[in-house]
């Protein structure tokens, strides 16, 4: 889990952003040291949580095992998976990430409705590596 960048459970679960108090522009992943609007000279920067439904803006699959430092065991064989691009509309942007284990390109569409749920990266004896997945509205797997 990389800190900062989501919290909660269920229906509690968001990404969480930052926004600009001078420009309110919107960032994600967050930033804390300074607003990245190249026309503001800055403001306070404070956490926001994001909107937990957006529209698919792309998709893709992922048919190959990624180099380190991805988390992924050797012996295992590879598990092909779904990447989205998501647009937040009230946020005015665009988040990547994998859709929730089961859902396949075959399963999505341009402009359908997702939402945000936890997921798990990878785990093993030691370590859960959480991260978020994108679920299309109305499934509960």
């Amino acid at each position: 889990m990389v800190a900062g960048w989501f919290a909660g459970d269920g229906d509690d679960f968001r990404l969480l952003g930052t926004r600009c108090s001078a420009c309110a522009s919107v960032f994600f992943p967050r930033e804390d040291a300074f607003c990245r609007n190249p026309g503001c000279r800055g403001g306070e920067l404070t956490e926001v949580p994001l909107s937990r439904r957006g529209r698919v803006w792309s998709y893709t699959d992922s048919r190959y095992r990624p180099p380190s430092p991805y988390v992924t065991d050797p012996e295992h064989s590879w598990e092909p998976y779904a990447l989205i691009a998501v647009e937040l509309e009230s946020e005015r942007l665009v988040v990547l990430g994998q859709t929730v284990p089961g859902i396949t390109v075959s399963d999505l569409a341009v402009g359908m409705e997702v939402e945000v749920v936890p997921g798990v990266l990878n785990e093993d004896e030691e370590t859960t590596w959480t991260t978020w997945h994108w679920r299309p509205t109305g499934v509960t797997a």
